[in-house]
């Protein structure tokens, strides 16, 4: 089921089963900013990530000797969330285990994500709760595509990406099939701030960057337009469209969490790039999407 939350600036639509956004638009001339998903090149708009943030090792991991099947991104975008309130301007849906979740993934959960529209913004603010007597291993993340170029009469190559500080961003290494290695590279940005788009940025898959800016703005010298994502206790920063193509859009993705080392079968107990709470233990992640229009 879709929710509209709307104010004097934007107006946004949720869908329930995977809490999945799946319109941004700015009121002032009702462009929409968020892709609008094509199976040519990627047919969601918005996924959210849990348990799990990337692939594991033949789609598997281990716990406790026993070996569990587990799909790229984990399993939250694919089921239904409850709605536990709703008003004009926020939404808030949960999601606890059930028999089906226990069978690929057998830590007891709460996940909960609420959407607030404040002025020209929409915040993500996640929280999950470990409801368990033992210890719970998650990744958590974010997936927004957005339509680039935002206007008419200008490319792909016309936008760029700005940082908000001037820090020593790396690069994390991965391999051809988009799994970890133990290295990291300095990532080259002009003025120590700016990307300038390219589709072959992509010819090898994901950017992934950390210990970067806390928050990186979307536009085009072509326009007034832009859309800024930050990113709050999310250390990793994935860049992303379909490779090899000519994909009209770009994923800015917030992540705790990491894709599975090359050629490793993770055992949950020891995974890295996982975070960790102890039996009764919540914690809370964020990430907010602000429009320039």
């Amino acid at each position: 089921m879709l929710h509209i939350l709307e104010n004097d600036l934007l107006r946004v639509a949720i869908d329930d089963h995977g809490a999945q956004l799946m319109s941004l638009i700015g009121k002032k001339d009702d462009t929409e900013y968020l892709w609008q998903g094509d199976a040519r090149y990627w047919g969601d708009r918005a996924i959210m990530l849990f348990p799990i943030c990337g692939r594991l090792e033949e789609g598997r991991y281990t716990f406790g000797g026993k070996s569990y099947d587990m799909n790229i991104h984990g399993f939250i975008r694919n089921v239904d969330l409850t709605v536990e309130s709703k008003s004009d301007t926020s939404l808030t849906l949960s999601f606890t285990d059930n028999e089906e979740t226990l069978a690929q993934y057998p830590f007891p959960f709460r996940y909960q994500v609420t959407f607030t529209l404040d002025g020209d913004q929409l915040l993500h603010h996640f929280t999950v709760t470990n409801t368990g007597d033992s210890e719970l291993p998650f990744g958590i993340g974010g997936h927004p595509g957005f339509n680039v170029p935002m206007v008419p009469d200008s490319d792909f190559s016309d936008y760029y990406l700005e940082f908000s500080e001037n820090v020593p961003v790396k690069k994390v290494i991965l391999t051809d099939r988009c799994f970890m290695t133990d290295k990291l590279e300095p990532f080259a940005l002009e003025g120590g701030k700016v990307y300038h788009l390219h589709h072959d940025m992509f010819d090898h898959d994901a950017i992934f960057l950390t210990d970067m800016a806390p928050a990186v703005t979307l536009t085009s010298d072509k326009t007034d337009k832009a859309v800024t994502v930050s990113y709050s206790n999310m250390p990793y920063l994935g860049l992303w469209h379909k490779p090899l193509t000519d994909a009209p859009y770009i994923c800015i993705e917030p992540w705790n969490g990491m894709p599975a080392d090359d050629g490793t079968v993770d055992a949950m107990e020891t995974k890295k790039y996982m975070v960790r709470l102890a039996a009764g233990e919540s914690e809370q992640f964020a990430f907010t999407i602000k429009i320039t229009q």
